[in-house]
């Protein structure tokens, strides 16, 4: 069975790059630039792994991988962070937020698939 990955990123040219090579790479893909309808999509197609970008306009990332990790349907599916604003203690505080994976932009596809393939 294909594995459904939400890329929630609201740069078009970033979620366009995620999305792509996650196709080329046989996952099926559920793209979201909206941070405010993230909790509700993630809930009807319930994916096997959430991508993540922390800097959304209008809403922290952070604040929606901890929401998500509230929510009993969706606690158990892993978040993938990605962000472009990789301060000290950036990653501790995501993490802790509860993102089982983090990378900082600009992503290389090779690590890039590696810690979404550690996650799936």
């Amino acid at each position: 069975m294909t594995k459904r990955i939400m890329v929630v990123e609201d740069n078009d040219l970033n979620r366009k790059l995620f999305c792509d090579v996650l196709k080329a790479n046989g996952f099926e893909v559920e793209p979201v630039s909206d941070g405010n309808v993230v909790l509700e999509i993630a809930r009807a197609k319930a994916p096997d792994l959430i991508i993540m970008d922390i800097q959304l306009g209008g809403v922290s990332g952070v604040d929606l991988i901890e929401a998500a990790k509230r929510d009993r349907h969706l606690a158990a599916i892993p978040v993938l962070a990605v962000t472009a604003f990789a301060a000290k203690g950036d990653e501790e505080r995501i993490r802790a937020a509860g993102a089982e994976g983090y990378l900082s932009k600009p992503v290389s596809i090779g690590p890039f698939m590696s810690a979404v393939n550690a996650l799936i």
